[in-house]
């Protein structure tokens, strides 16, 4: 009897998930208490491992369950406290409510996007131009909104063309309810065409994820970790510009280029286009809607727009937190809409939660991070530097750092060093100054390269579209690593010959003031 109920649990234990992933989360969960027992340190680099393991598995199981399995071993067996991890979730407050708000908020505008982006994938013929509009487009908005929610109007828009074709490709009308995920259903003549439709729109979205990249990077409210930098040391939005501005405008010019010759080339999986049945699917759908629009379909697209407005608005002048600005979204448009059910309302926070969950089960790991010092050996070593060498160094250590971690806890993490070490007289004002821009770019460029090095990826990984269009952790990694080889290269090559040149230019042409200010003592982990 007692066997039978063993087995029976076992065969629950991660669902559907295959038997050697199964064994392997068991078998780790076994073996991490010892290993602590025996050297806390090398641990709790083994949990952050593990913890990557379990997003590399994201399509074969959620990561919320073995990766909150492992956090919540870590913290039974002392790693970390509760009350650290409460901690780490206060601080990434904003980022949380992002989520929760703002993702469901873009839902209940995805008619305006289909609309806008149906007539701009039917009305562009070159792949490579439809690209480097995406990437462009990306990268602009991220530079002044934020990347989380740009890749959730990009994954949005790329459902919403995969479901139509799917469901067209089943044999069935535009307004039948259809399980997207079934390719089964899917007509024996149209599977090719699935499949390089697919492969297109992988593209397209990693193009546009990369695009985040890009243009996060530039400004002090791309990126979650560059409003810590730019509050340590004390630089506007102007300034923060133009001190980063001599490594990330040859990064973003790059970063184009290397959009367009990977196109050209096809290497990396890229290149692919529509195929035309496809398309003439698309365009049909496009026609179908226009015909059948009526005067409140086309005053709610309107309102859509006006709303748009105020979400580009209010987000560009930092009206309110985004996740505030995100529920403004939804009250503005639902109650223009006229939908006032719950259960309506309760569909649009569907894609956001789990994801919501993880990031929460991710804090747990960095709190494991902090409590350990696991980053401690690599800070020291780097300050041990001094001029040019430290520059690269410290962009170089950010970057590997925030492909295996949070780029925001890293950042974080890096500048409060940076900034002790000012105050006790190892480096000076004008170091600083180089070192926070050295920290900005290392944390934000060579992290495209995994999906947890960002946060726009993961969430890309972890969304409902990903599985749907075989989007794993290995492929994502796969299509951006030209993107990293250049970025890195690009940035290394800048941070350490234009960086100083750049900056003093600046200064001696009076476009930004020579600050002396110690930055004062504090700053978070948070986003």
């Amino acid at each position: 009897m007692q066997q039978s109920i063993l087995g029976a649990f076992y065969k629950n234990f991660l669902g559907n998930s295959p038997e050697w992933y199964k064994l392997t989360i068991i078998v780790l969960l076994l073996i991490n208490p010892i290993i602590f027992a025996i050297n806390p340190y090398f641990a709790g680099w083994l949990l952050v491992i593990e913890f990557i393991f379990t997003l590399a598995m994201a399509l074969k199981c959620y990561p919320l369950q073995p990766g909150g399995l492992l956090a919540i071993e870590a913290v039974a067996i002392g790693m970390t406290t509760p009350g650290q991890v409460e901690h780490e979730i206060a601080a990434n407050l904003d980022v949380i409510l992002l989520l929760v708000f703002m993702v469901a908020g873009i839902y209940f505008m995805k008619d305006l996007l289909l609309y806008l982006f149906t007539k701009l994938l039917i009305r562009i013929k070159s792949k490579t131009v439809m690209s480097l509009a995406f990437v462009s487009a990306s990268a602009f908005l991220s530079a002044f909104l934020d990347a989380l929610t740009v890749i959730a109007v990009i994954i949005s828009v790329t459902l919403g063309f995969y479901s139509i074709y799917h469901k067209v490709a089943s044999g069935k009308d535009y307004h039948v309810d259809h399980d997207y995920g079934d390719d089964e259903l899917v007509t024996h003549p149209n599977r090719d065409d699935l499949e390089q439709f697919r492969a297109f729109l992988r593209n397209l979205l990693m193009h546009a994820a990369v695009g985040t990249a890009l243009g996060g990077v530039c400004t002090m409210v791309g990126e979650p970790q560059n409003l810590v930098i730019a509050k340590t040391a004390g630089w506007e939005f102007a300034e923060f510009a133009i001190r980063m501005s001599p490594i990330t405008i040859p990064i973003v010019i790059c970063g184009i280029i290397t959009t367009f010759v990977l196109e050209k080339t096809k290497v990396f999986s890229y290149g692919v286009t529509m195929p035309a049945a496809v398309k003439q699917i698309l365009s049909d759908y496009e026609q179908y809607q226009d015909e059948k629009r009526t005067r409140r379909d086309y005053v709610n697209l309107g309102v859509q727009g006006i709303i748009a407005i105020w979400l580009m608005v209010a987000l560009g002048l930092h009206l309110a937190t985004v996740g505030l600005i995100g529920l403004t979204i939804i009250i503005f448009a639902t109650s223009a809409s006229g939908i006032t059910d719950e259960h309506q309302i309760g569909k649009a926070f569907e894609e956001a939660l789990p994801f919501t969950a993880l990031l929460c089960v991710f804090f747990a790991i960095v709190a494991v991070i902090i409590d350990l010092k696991l980053f401690a050996p690599v800070i020291n070593w780097v300050l041990s530097f001094e001029g040019k060498t430290q520059l690269v160094l410290f962009f170089a250590a950010n970057g590997v750092l925030s492909m295996v971690s949070d780029n925001v806890f890293v950042g974080t993490v890096y500048i409060n060093e940076v900034a002790t070490a000012l105050r006790e007289g190892r480096i000076t004002r004008d170091q600083f100054d180089l070192l926070a821009v050295a920290i900005n770019t290392g944390t934000n460029l060579p992290s495209v390269a995994t999906p947890n090095g960002q946060a726009a990826f993961l969430f890309l990984l972890t969304s409902s579209l990903a599985p749907l269009l075989r989007l794993s952790y290995g492929r994502m990694v796969y299509m951006a690593f030209p993107y990293t080889i250049v970025l890195t290269i690009v940035g290394l090559f800048f941070t350490y010959n234009g960086l100083t040149d750049g900056t003093q230019y600046l200064y001696d042409n009076h476009y930004i003031e020579h600050s002396t200010e110690i930055p004062s003592k504090g700053g978070n982990s948070g986003h």
